[in-house]
C-alpha cells in the first residue's frame, strides 16, 4: 500500500506543478515575461531599459488578455531578461512564465517546455564584408562566427560536416558582437537569423561594409515557450494569438518594431493558417 501511495504520488506530483500558472496569477502573484536583452526587432532592453520587441509585443497581449479573461485588472507584469543558454531553464524551473524571444520549435526542446502557435517564420543567412554568399561552400576555410547556444549554431556545424566543408567555427556571446569581429576582419563571415541581422546592419555604424545574402538556408518557425503541462495557460495564450492574427491588429502590432516592411508572403501564410476560429 505505501508503494502505492508513493507510486501516486510521483505521478501526480508533476501534473499539479506544471498545471498552476492561473492559480498561482489569482492567488496575486505577478506575470513573469522572459525576454532577451539584444535580440531586435523580437525581443530586447530599449534605450529606456524597458522590454521591447515583436515578440515580447505580442506577450503583452497575452498580459492583457490574462486581465481580461480572468478578471485580475491589477495583474502585475514583470520583465525577466534571460541568454540563449539558459532561457529554456527559466521556462522549466519556474523563474519565467512565458519565454518571449526569437525561439525555435524544435522537438528536441519539447523535452524541456511547451510552445504556443508559432510566431514568426525566419531563417538563416550569411553576413560577409565583400560580395554575398551563394552558397555554404564559399564558406570553406573560413572563420564563421555563429551565435552560441542556438539551433542556428548546431545547423551550422551539422550543414557544414555533412557536406564536408572545412570551416573554423567561432561562437559568440551576442550578434552585435560577431558582427564587430566581422567588421574589424578577425571573422570573414557571420551566420544568423536574417530578421536579426538586417535589423543590426541597418542600425550598426559600420553596416555600409557588411552584405546580408538573399538566400535562406535554413527555415525556422518561432514560438512562445510555456510550462510543460499547463494546458489551461497554453490555451490562452493560443486564443490570443490567434484572434490577433484574424485581424488587421496584427499588422499594426508588426509595424512598430518593422516600419514600412510590409510581413513577407511566409508570415501571411501563418497568420492565416494560425488564425484558429474561436
Amino acid at each position: 500500500m505505501l508503494f502505492l501511495i508513493l507510486a501516486l504520488g510521483v505521478l501526480a506530483g508533476p501534473v499539479s506543478a506544471a498545471a498552476q500558472t492561473l492559480d498561482r496569477l489569482a492567488q496575486g502573484e505577478a506575470f513573469r515575461i522572459g525576454y532577451r536583452h539584444f535580440a531586435p526587432p523580437y525581443s530586447y532592453a530599449a534605450g529606456n531599459g524597458q522590454a521591447a520587441g515583436y515578440i515580447v509585443d505580442l506577450c503583452r497581449e497575452v498580459a492583457d488578455a490574462l486581465k481580461r479573461s480572468q478578471k485580475l485588472p491589477n495583474l502585475k507584469v514583470e520583465f525577466v531578461k534571460v541568454t540563449a543558454e539558459d532561457r529554456f531553464e527559466a521556462v522549466r524551473d519556474g523563474r519565467i512564465d512565458i519565454l518571449c524571444e526569437p525561439t525555435s520549435m524544435t522537438m528536441s526542446r519539447r523535452s524541456l517546455v511547451d510552445f504556443s502557435l508559432p510566431t514568426f517564420v525566419d531563417g538563416a543567412g550569411v553576413v560577409t564584408r565583400g560580395p554575398a554568399v551563394k552558397g555554404l561552400e564559399e564558406l570553406r576555410d573560413k572563420k564563421v562566427g555563429v551565435l552560441k547556444g542556438t539551433t542556428t549554431e548546431e545547423t551550422l556545424r551539422a550543414t557544414l560536416g555533412q557536406m564536408g566543408i572545412a570551416a573554423t567555427i567561432v561562437s559568440v556571446n551576442d550578434h552585435p558582437e560577431g558582427l564587430k569581429h566581422l567588421a574589424d576582419g578577425k571573422l570573414d563571415a557571420y551566420f544568423g537569423d536574417r530578421g536579426i541581422l538586417s535589423y543590426l546592419i541597418a542600425n550598426a555604424p559600420f553596416g555600409n561594409r557588411l552584405t546580408l545574402s538573399d538566400q535562406y538556408f535554413t527555415f525556422e518557425t518561432y514560438a512562445l515557450a510555456l510550462p510543460r503541462g499547463d494546458q489551461t495557460f497554453r490555451l490562452l495564450v493560443d486564443t490570443t494569438l490567434a484572434d490577433l492574427y484574424r485581424t488587421d491588429r496584427i499588422r499594426d502590432i508588426y509595424a512598430r518594431s518593422f516600419g514600412k516592411f510590409p510581413p513577407d508572403q511566409f508570415l501571411n501564410a501563418l497568420f492565416v493558417i494560425n488564425g484558429v476560429p474561436k
